[in-house]
């Protein structure tokens, strides 16, 4: 059986990680990964990390790309990928535009789609923007949907997936954070602050808090640090420039801030085995952040992920400037709130899901 995975961003190289090496010892597979680098640089980091060498790299990533560019571009490469390759099966990871023109590439010619972390939904297209629509499309073609959680098998069945099609296999981003958070590394990024200093984590990157919502963000977190001079917020600014713009003019002056490019997923997951809270619009670190009892305090309006609310491990807060300083402010202050949030049960996973996506590959009529 031929099995080829496709991705193209950090996020699901990170999370279809633990399932190409899963299926590289897997007997009678032929396993082949083709990554299209929506994101190249960010997308290598992960790569090198977990050893994995792509069998096809269309290296489509352009400066200033718009969707519609992309999206063209991932058919037309993909498509004489397909004819090549003749896989089986094909795997694709979560809501990014690689993950939605690669299923319906795969669709048009009659391969069978394996979509992992399916069935997450807000059930509102803008939000987020373009994920929630990408989602749905792959969604739509697939022949197996692997969902991270029982509340993500219930929503494909609302939409009348058959039941047969859906396999809880959790998140194999908890298989990939498991692996990393027990290599050894020693910490020694410049002026992150050492281990009796509190340290408070923050990513801001989504479309839709693109302008006024994320310097409300950046307007909240100078707040903080003013208002917690014992505290270092440590933030990794993506690469895009409606982020670096925004990010670096607010807070670039601000002694407690400390802005770092993107980190490698290593450091990254050691940072947050430090941090005593998350600030973040990211889906992984919802995740991510509860597997190591660390407490989310989610920067948008509306999550896919609200198994985390239900858990107790992750708060919505939005962009609002003052409710982002409440909210920090009480588990910065109440250590039983704190405690109550990073005692919480992970929701998403034992780190198998990888063994669980690919017994259903294997068992699934031919």
């Amino acid at each position: 059986m031929r099995i080829l995975s496709i991705f193209g961003t950090r996020p699901e190289a990170i999370k279809m990680a633990p399932i190409v090496r899963e299926l590289a010892r897997t007997p009678g597979v032929d396993a082949r990964v083709c990554v299209t680098a929506q994101h190249r640089e960010m997308l290598d980091q992960v790569l090198d990390l977990f050893e994995i060498t792509p069998d096809v790299d269309l290296d489509l990533m352009q400066p200033g790309q718009t969707l519609a560019n992309l999206t063209a571009r991932v058919f037309m490469a993909i498509d004489p990928v397909l004819a090549d390759l003749q896989p089986d099966w094909v795997l694709v990871q979560g809501d990014t535009t690689t993950v939605m023109a690669a299923a319906l590439a795969t669709y048009y010619r009659q391969v069978k789609v394996g979509h992992v972390e399916a069935g997450l939904r807000t059930n509102d297209k803008w939000q987020p923007f373009p994920e929630e629509i990408n989602r749905r499309v792959a969604g739509v073609v697939a022949d197996l949907h692997f969902a991270p959680t029982e509340r993500s098998r219930q929503n494909l069945l609302r939409e009348n997936v058959p039941i047969e099609q859906i396999v809880v296999t959790g998140n194999p981003v908890i298989d990939a954070l498991q692996w990393v958070a027990n290599q050894d590394f020693e910490l020694s990024l410049r002026d992150v602050p050492t281990s009796d200093t509190r340290l408070v984590l923050v990513t801001a990157h989504r479309r839709e808090n693109f302008g006024a919502p994320l310097e409300h963000i950046c307007a909240a977190l100078r707040d903080l640090a003013e208002k917690y001079l014992d505290v270092r917020i440590v933030y990794p600014v993506h690469l895009n420039p409606n982020v670096q713009e925004p990010v670096y003019r607010l807070l670039g002056d601000v002694p407690n801030i400390i802005l770092l490019p993107p980190l490698d997923y290593l450091p990254l997951v050691h940072v947050l085995k430090r941090a005593t809270l998350v600030l973040t619009d990211s889906g992984g670190l919802q995740e991510e952040a509860p597997g190591l009892g660390v407490p989310v305090l989610v920067l948008r309006e509306i999550t896919e992920r609200p198994e985390g609310i239900e858990a107790g491990t992750v708060r919505l807060v939005g962009t609002d400037r003052l409710r982002i300083v409440e909210e920090a402010s009480r588990l910065l202050d109440d250590p039983e709130a704190h405690a109550a949030m990073s005692r919480a049960v992970n929701p998403y996973g034992d780190g198998h899901a990888a063994e669980r996506i690919i017994k259903a590959i294997l068992e699934y009529p031919r």
